[in-house]
């Protein structure tokens, strides 16, 4: 199982939700080895071009911690106008900054690809710098910053939880970062005060 939160329903979202790794053993995000194994897990690198791209690490470590540390920088930005677009706030110039600048160097083209479900239209990345890595997730923080305030991006209503998440529900209350781990937590802290009431009670 991945020790990354891929609950997010955005890319961009999932990606700034590394903040906190999985199994509770800190910042998802703190080695190169790291931030390759959320591109696989999220789907934007097969297991073959990951080990190529794990072992750059040796070949070129000041190129690898130079991106470690962009991926770090667009991450915050991410984390920040998440937050303000959670809060129905405008998102501010300086977080736009850091998504730019990924962009900027991994333009590429628009193309269909076909998967099992048939043809979509999907952006192939130019591969000249390390940069192509960052691609899709600046392109889909672009997406969200291009929603504004009106995206169904919320916080997780679990107090003690900072993950975000992209309200898809056909109601559009979605509640918990995850009901399989907030959600469920929640249930059983309100089922426990309810004993504990009625013990008192009694």
């Amino acid at each position: 199982m991945p020790n990354f939160y891929l609950i997010g329903q955005r890319l961009a979202i999932d990606f700034g939700n590394t903040v906190v790794a999985a199994d509770g053993s800190g910042d998802g995000l703190r080695s190169w080895s790291d931030l390759v194994d959320f591109l696989v897990a999220a789907g934007q690198l097969d297991g073959r071009r990951a080990r190529q791209v794990k072992a750059l690490a040796e070949g070129d470590p000041e190129g690898t911690a130079r991106l470690l540390r962009q991926a770090v920088a667009l991450r915050d930005a991410i984390r920040q106008f998440v937050a303000a677009l959670a809060g129905e706030k405008p998102v501010e110039a300086a977080w736009v900054g850091p998504i730019n600048s990924v962009l900027r160097v991994t333009e590429g083209h628009d193309e269909l690809v076909e998967s099992a479900d048939g043809w979509r239209l999907g952006f192939v990345r130019r591969e000249q710098q390390l940069d192509w890595l960052l691609a899709g997730i600046a392109r889909s923080a672009a997406e969200l910053v291009e929603e504004g305030p009106g995206a169904p991006v919320r916080k997780c209503g679990r107090a003690d939880c900072i993950l975000y998440f992209y309200d898809t529900s056909r109601t559009g209350r979605r509640r918990w970062c995850s009901m399989a781990v907030c959600g469920n937590r929640s249930k059983v802290a309100a089922f426990a005060g309810r004993r504990r009431r009625a013990n008192r009670r009694r």
